[in-house]
């Protein structure tokens, strides 16, 4: 009967990481060599929580480079009729990877603190104390390269909490170090590595969440569903509404289908195209939706559609 389409889609230049590329350059050179730091730290002083923070530090350098390839694979030109969208969800399969990286790193620092708590290692604090304060500046430096991306794409958003837990790790670092130089209690430093592998796992965890809920094509949390049906039927002329979808393609690609049911008489007075026009403007002033698609209805027609979605 009829479709319109609003092409939207993330900013112009790709998909909403892509605006973020080079910050993520950035982070990814300071977590090198912030990599490189720790492992030398954690030989010369023999701290568990120095080489903790370096796998997790690890893992920030693997994630940020694997948000680099997926930015750039998002972003390549569509070159088959089947990616209609592109490869867009490369973004979110790569903060999904991001997690099970996290989740491993913790797994294996919880084993390893339980062992030192039963048999403490010596550990120099001051030596300790040293790496563990530059390895907190340079994490804090990429926070602030990464802090407005991750507000933008889930890519980011991955890159962007690893970068955090870690930057508290170096905080349970410094202060395991501390602990030892003025207590001389050893069992401070696997007590730290503990902390920083609970800091680890429940961010690893909701991020998985979040990018599970996009591949299952989840409606986005700003955008309830509820309320985009009583705006759609709100408008003059519309007496039904079925089959509405809203997902997300990828961080700052929202879509949205429908079936609007219009009266005869509304579609006869202002024609199919006037009547997009307002479903556009309604949908474009209240929400963030970036692809919307509609089948125009006259009155009756659902009765002929099988298997309906309500």
């Amino acid at each position: 009967m009829g479709a319109g389409h609003h092409h939207g889609g993330p900013p112009q230049g790709g998909t909403a990481g892509a605006a973020h590329r080079r910050r993520l350059t950035a982070a990814l050179a300071i977590a090198c060599v912030l990599l490189v730091a720790e492992l030398v730290g954690a030989a010369l002083t023999g701290s568990l929580a120095l080489l903790a923070d370096a796998g997790h530090v690890a893992t920030d350098a693997v994630g940020i480079g694997m948000a680099l390839v997926a930015i750039h694979v998002a972003n390549r030109p569509v070159r088959s009729d089947r990616r209609t969208f592109g490869f867009a969800r490369v973004e979110v399969l790569a903060a999904l990877a991001n997690c099970v990286l996290l989740l491993g790193v913790g797994g294996y620092i919880l084993v390893e603190a339980i062992g030192r708590l039963r048999e403490p290692a010596e550990v120099p604090g001051g030596l300790t104390v040293v790496f563990g304060v530059a390895g907190l500046l340079l994490n804090c430096l990429s926070l602030a390269l990464l802090m407005r991306g991750q507000r933008e794409s889930l890519n980011v958003r991955g890159a962007f909490l690893e970068v955090a837990a870690d930057a508290l790790g170096s905080v349970a670092v410094v202060a395991a170090a501390l602990v030892i130089m003025f207590t001389g209690w050893q069992a401070a430093d696997p007590v730290a590595s503990l902390l920083i592998a609970l800091l680890i796992v429940p961010r690893a965890v909701r991020l998985a969440r979040e990018a599970i809920d996009v591949l299952l094509e989840t409606a986005p949390k700003d955008v309830r569903i509820a309320e985009v049906r009583d705006h759609v039927l709100g408008l003059p002329g519309v007496e039904g509404l079925h089959d509405l979808h809203v997902w997300t393609i990828t961080s700052g690609m929202p879509a949205l289908s429908a079936h609007v049911v219009v009266a005869r008489e509304t579609l006869d007075a202002v024609g199919h195209e006037e009547m997009l026009h307002a479903l556009q403007g309604c949908l474009g002033e209240h929400f963030d939706v970036a692809h919307c698609t509609f089948q125009l209805e006259p009155s009756g027609h659902a009765a002929h559609e099988p298997g309906l979605c309500h």
